[in-house]
């Protein structure tokens, strides 16, 4: 019997000691009996689609993106309408959809995963047409993308200093915000739209969010006395942000959100320019993903 074809993408912004420590877990946990391998590097922006694209279309069983989630969205969008599995070994800053998913973050443990090789189908969302995995923003949660790409260091001490930095600037917009049909207007904070349950570093802006579900969870955060901030990001931390008044919470399965002024959201981390109105839909079990 023919063994199964793994595609390791590896981001090299990783570094040279971690590219080892990856190499060495593989050879001393991964079933060779069952998985031939490969090791592949990305070398500038959106490589890894094309990568994980070519390795569909050689046959590959599964590739695995090790890194976070702007990785494993990277990958997704070369795996999309392929037979080709996913696999991930988080090795981002926050891992938000890999946390949600319960892969672990200590890599042995996550390519043990590999070896016993269980699948769940993940949902695939979109934003005017650009694909996310974990979630979508286009309030608060977007500037803070956007400058801690322009950051030179990483982690979350960055992101808690950028927090607690632009929470007391931050303007709330009026946003005009569709559910399947159906109007709001909201005074909001964040807006996000979620198919996994978290930002990352454990902070769970969507806890109740399932990533197999086929529908879109939408968390809106109200303005609020910035004096409160760390009760609600306790509140995110514990997985209660759901039961604060200052949240609303809506499922649905195509969103519509406008104003006149938007020209910032991200996805799964990262920013970039947008249109004023955007829709957010969600295609259901859409990728295999290798699951504990």
């Amino acid at each position: 019997m023919s063994k199964k074809h793994l595609v390791f993408i590896i981001n090299p912004n990783s570094g040279i000691n971690r590219r080892k420590e990856i190499k060495n877990a593989i050879d001393i946990t991964l079933d060779l009996s069952l998985y031939s391998y490969e090791i592949i590097h990305t070398e500038f922006a959106k490589h890894g689609t094309e990568l994980a694209r070519e390795a569909a279309r050689n046959k590959a069983y599964c590739v695995v993106a090790v890194g976070g989630d702007g990785s494993v969205n990277d990958i997704v969008n070369g795996l999309m309408d392929t037979e080709t599995l996913l696999a991930i070994i988080p090795k981002g800053s926050g891992n938000g959809m890999a946390r949600t998913i319960g892969i672990p973050l200590d890599t042995i443990e996550a390519l043990k995963l590999i070896n016993k090789g269980k699948t769940a189908e993940m949902d695939l969302a979109f934003a005017n047409n650009k694909t996310f995995i974990s979630n979508a923003g286009v309030a608060f949660d977007a500037l803070i993308s956007k400058k801690f790409a322009k950051s030179k260091q990483r982690g979350l001490l960055m992101y808690a200093w950028l927090i607690t930095k632009h929470l007391w600037l931050y303007k709330e917009w009026d946003w005009h915000i569709t559910i399947d049909g159906k109007e709001y207007k909201e005074h909001a904070f964040v807006v996000n739209i979620a198919n996994g349950q978290q930002f990352g570093y454990n902070f769970k802006i969507a806890p109740t969010a399932s990533y197999t579900d086929g529908v879109l969870d939408i968390v809106i955060i109200r303005n609020f006395p910035k004096i409160l901030g760390a009760i609600i990001a306790i509140r995110g931390l514990t997985g209660s942000l759901l039961h604060s008044p200052f949240v609303k919470h809506y499922t649905g399965k195509e969103i519509t959100i406008t104003h006149p002024s938007l020209r910032l959201m991200q996805t799964d981390g990262d920013a970039f320019p947008c249109e004023n109105k955007i829709i957010f839909t969600i295609k259901k079990g859409a990728q295999k993903v290798i699951v504990p």
